[in-house]
């Protein structure tokens, strides 16, 4: 897959044996994936690209934000989600009962529920994954909000942008740092499908590889930003979720892989 001149893989698109999912394995047996791999008779390895390296409360209060001073908060990732009620509980801060919720899809808004009791809160979320279904939903409360948007060194500027061009009152609290795992030998066992689901993963195949080339691998992203930045990566996409029929990665590459059997 990284070495030039692939063409028995080219030959053989129609053909997906082995899927890679960069995320960790899930717990237990009864994920969707497993299921997935049963049906398509596939061999699926996960090996998450990225590692997140929590801010501690300490450092964090170096950025002098006082989240209790806002009013609702953007996610755009369980790593957020994750930091930031981490720093809360280390700092001893509680969150207000009516502090709404703008999540960048329906799956990290669910994933609050590890966090809040969901449906006693205010949780809203995009329709199609992307930032601009994102600044819909929160266009119709921004004037009456001050907004936390808590990320990573390496942030989304269009939404702090959106946010400054809207003239919303907004922080960018640090909590955590992506930092890209060792890669190459997990690379080097050629895999028929590989699966992105942040910017931080894409950023992480190609520090590992600067010279990557896909030579017939198929390559699937969720979520809009994962999506933008794979294609600034000059990578040919072939499975994308979230979308209408495909809200999650597994159900994209069910229909991916169905797909391929009828041809």
């Amino acid at each position: 897959m990284v070495n030039k001149g692939d063409s028995k893989k080219e030959s053989k698109t129609n053909v997906v044996k082995k899927v890679l999912i960069t995320q960790p394995r899930p717990e237990g047996e009864r994920s969707p994936y497993f299921e997935l791999a049963k049906k398509h008779d596939i061999e699926l390895h996960f090996h998450p690209f990225i590692k997140v390296d929590s801010i501690p409360a300490k450092e964090f209060r170096k950025q002098k934000i006082e989240i209790t001073n806002y009013t609702a908060v953007i996610f755009t990732s369980r790593h957020a989600i994750d930091n930031f009620f981490r720093a809360c509980d280390e700092m001893k801060t509680n969150i207000s009962q009516d502090t709404k919720y703008f999540c960048i899809t329906e799956a990290v808004a669910l994933y609050l529920q590890k966090f809040i009791l969901y449906r006693k809160r205010k949780v809203f979320y995009g329709a199609d994954g992307s930032n601009k279904s994102l600044f819909d939903v929160i266009n119709k409360h921004k004037d009456n909000e001050k907004f936390l948007y808590p990320c990573s060194e390496s942030f989304d500027s269009e939404i702090t942008n959106w946010l400054k061009d809207h003239h919303c009152e907004y922080a960018t609290p640090v909590l955590y740092r992506i930092v890209s795992n060792d890669i190459k030998e997990v690379i080097a066992k050629n895999f028929d499908v590989i699966c992105l689901f942040t910017p931080g993963g894409v950023r992480s195949l190609l520090e590992n590889f600067p010279e990557f080339q896909q030579n017939g691998t198929r390559i699937g992203v969720f979520g809009a930003n994962t999506h933008k930045a794979a294609e600034e990566a000059g990578l040919t996409l072939h499975i994308k979720a979230p979308q209408p029929l495909a809200p999650s990665m597994v159900s994209a590459l069910e229909i991916y892989l169905t797909s391929l059997k009828k041809k």
